[in-house]
């Protein structure tokens, strides 16, 4: 089994920052994709941005140029770097890691999210 705890949400006002992190801890060969997601109140769960182990990475439009995903393979941990946020950013941020486990099958697996509430 592998278990993912995300950290780091929290109260901001529009225009601050926050750091949110994501490790995974468990029987764990390697992790394959890593990605971040966010579902606000009344709407269904959206990518955020996703990091292939290579570092490659990919972000929804709407968080171009204001967050950076990023990762430490070492530590098993992912990161997501929010800047600039605005209310609309309001919602509870999952992380999601396809992992490979010593049976060489590959899983998803998801966190319990963490919240991040932008407002004034």
């Amino acid at each position: 089994q592998v278990q993912l705890v995300e950290s780091g949400g929290g109260l901001v006002q529009p225009g601050g920052s926050l750091r949110l992190s994501c490790t995974a801890s468990g029987v764990i060969l390697r992790i394959n994709d890593m990605g971040w997601y966010r579902q606000a109140p009344g709407k269904q769960r959206e990518l955020v941005a996703t990091i292939t182990y290579g570092g490659n990475t990919n972000y929804a439009d709407s968080v171009k140029g204001r967050f950076t995903i990023s990762r430490d393979n070492a530590k098993n941990t992912m990161y997501l770097q929010l800047n600039s946020l605005k209310p609309e950013d309001t919602a509870v941020y999952y992380c999601n890691a396809d992992v490979s486990n010593y049976e060489l099958t590959r899983i998803p697996y998801w966190g319990k999210g963490t919240l991040v509430t932008v407002s004034s």
